[in-house]
């Protein structure tokens, strides 16, 4: 089956341009040791996705992506929002309901303070759904099983909201020790209500991924910042067999044009069923999407 166009998609990845170098780019700064990366000019990896800058040095309003997200039937998209500066994306949620949800970015080094912090900007706003993590970014980095996570895990089973964390080797030139994806062995067998999505991929660990999804209930898999073509075959496997409700799409825009990703999403060789699973459903369950999709829709 082909893609069906009538599901109402739901993105889990999606950043606004400002107009300048963005996605992550201030904290790759602060820890790459490469010289290379400081000519950069928008992208913290700026080899691999060579034509973001020019999406990225245009400053989008709220209104422009939502433009794009209708051309592409794209419903409602996760973006970050900072504890210390939440008010731009407070903004975009009252002038676009039901279009836009919200990660709240967390720093495993601030201790109870960046708890605090992340309790408090979830409080702010409903729909602020998630946390997000990006271990290799941390400064300094902090593993995935490292003690000073666990705080923020439990904090995310007490507010009921999952946390995506990055997997796998970083495009960044930053070491990748901390985000190797069999540290989350650990994490989900001590918290077995915390809800993972496992963030860009897992690579080369993919197997790896599939096998903890198969073991620990509450495990997830997106694939951001791969285009279509690149997903790993054996996770669309996975998705197609045992695990069709472990797989949700996350495009990764402005990193990537939703052009390209809807274009080569066409040719996934997702089973019939697994669409609108991929696509909407499983993100709807593990964010508990339902009322902001009725506002969406409304």
């Amino acid at each position: 089956m082909s893609r069906p166009r009538d599901i109402g998609v739901v993105d889990l990845f999606l950043d606004i341009p400002a107009g300048g170098a963005g996605m992550g780019m201030e904290a790759v700064r602060r820890l790459s040791r490469d010289r290379g990366t400081e000519d950069f000019s928008h992208h913290p990896a700026q080899y691999l996705f060579k034509d973001a800058g020019r999406r990225m040095d245009k400053a989008w309003t709220a209104a422009d992506v939502v433009a794009m997200m209708d051309a592409f039937g794209v419903r409602i998209a996760q973006i970050g929002v900072s504890a210390q500066n939440p008010e731009p994306a407070l903004e975009v949620f009252e002038e676009f309901p039901g279009r836009f949800f919200g990660a709240v970015g967390v720093d495993p080094n601030a201790g109870m303070d960046g708890v605090r912090a992340l309790e408090a900007t979830v409080n702010l706003h409903p729909a602020i759904r998630a946390a997000s993590a990006a271990p290799c970014l941390a400064y300094p980095q902090v593993p995935i099983d490292d003690k000073r996570f666990y705080p923020i895990y439990a904090k995310c089973v007490e507010l009921d909201i999952p946390i995506n964390m990055l997997v796998g080797v970083p495009g960044p030139r930053v070491p990748y020790k901390c985000q190797y994806p069999g540290l989350l062995d650990e994490v989900a067998w001590f918290f077995p209500e915390l809800r993972v999505v496992m963030r860009h991929g897992g690579d080369p660990w993919t197997d790896l991924c599939v096998k903890l999804m198969l073991k620990w209930p509450n495990l997830y898999y997106s694939p951001s910042a791969w285009a279509p073509k690149h997903y790993p075959r054996n996770v669309i496997e996975f998705a197609n067999k045992r695990g069709p409700n472990k797989f949700m799409y996350a495009g990764y825009f402005p990193g990537l044009s939703y052009e390209r990703i809807f274009t080569e999403m066409d040719d996934l060789p997702l089973r019939d069923h697994v669409w609108p699973k991929f696509l909407r459903e499983n993100a709807a369950e593990v964010f508990k999407l339902d009322e902001l999709l009725r506002q969406a829709a409304s």
